[in-house]
């Protein structure tokens, strides 16, 4: 049988007593990482007497995961595995689905560990009245890529989560000032660690408290705005290789982003 268990955040304290239990029957430690996921057992060890019965770890991660799957036979699974990501729950922007879909397509048994998570305690804590979320993860790098994917984050119509790097942060709260300057924002850094932090704001007043160098794990939060109506987005009409300020005049109507910052920033795309 397959059961995937979240691991704490931050706080060891957030372990579960069901995941303990998990750790104790396994007999084969499915992990991202399996320097990381030892030291976690040593630490259960010493706090609250977790006793593994020597399972076996295997390193399965998001390079390897597709790969590693198609290895498999069913009878894998006539065992105790675990599968463990780093921090989190498994399959939230972790690995872990593809094998609970190879459990639904085999008819294998499998069950899911409730516990600690990034995206939905950020949410709980930003204070933002809605039950409608889009979780996007973490946006592509850089260029076009990232671009429409920030665009497909703010005119959505619903509050927005997204994971962010602290190298790449600033350059996130800059382009939010120029998008959307009135859109409130919540950022979480560390949750449930020794230096948790909250700040609520909108991109300009976020980036006046930033420190010059940014560290730590963050969530951003984004209130919800204005879902974009149209059938043309931003990525369509770059498609069309327009000049640059037609284009911005016409990504400008149907975001509501000013023309003239429009047009700053499709050029500095276009250097990058």
């Amino acid at each position: 049988m397959l059961t995937l268990v979240p691991t704490p955040i931050g706080n060891i304290a957030d372990i579960s007593i069901r995941a303990i239990e998990a750790f104790a029957k396994a007999e084969v430690i499915l992990c991202e990482d399996t320097r990381v996921t030892k030291k976690l057992i040593q630490l259960l060890h010493e706090r609250y007497g977790l006793h593994v019965n020597h399972p076996r770890y295997i390193s399965l991660h998001s390079h390897n995961e597709a790969h590693w799957i198609k290895t498999l036979e069913p009878s894998f699974f006539d065992q105790n595995v675990i599968y463990a990501s780093d921090a989190g729950m498994p399959g939230i922007s972790d690995p872990g689905a593809l094998l609970v879909r190879y459990c639904i397509d085999h008819g294998l048994a499998y069950d899911v560990l409730p516990g600690a998570n990034a995206l939905l305690t950020a949410f709980a804590a930003s204070g933002f009245a809605t039950t409608r979320i889009s979780f996007q993860g973490f946006l592509p790098h850089k260029g076009a890529e990232r671009d429409a994917a920030l665009e497909a984050a703010l005119f959505n119509g619903m509050t927005t989560v997204l994971y962010e790097s602290p190298h790449r942060l600033r350059k996130l709260l800059d382009a939010l000032h120029v998008r959307v300057p009135s859109r409130r924002l919540f950022l979480a850094k560390e949750l449930s660690k020794k230096f948790q932090n909250y700040h609520h704001g909108t991109a300009s007043e976020l980036l006046e408290r930033m420190d010059e160098t940014i560290r730590g794990e963050w969530v951003v939060v984004i209130e919800e705005g204005a879902a974009q109506t149209g059938a043309i987005s931003e990525a369509d009409i770059l498609a069309l290789n327009l000049p640059k300020k037609q284009a911005a005049r016409l990504i400008s109507k149907i975001t509501g982003e000013n023309s003239k910052a429009c047009y700053a920033r499709l050029i500095d795309l276009e250097v990058k």
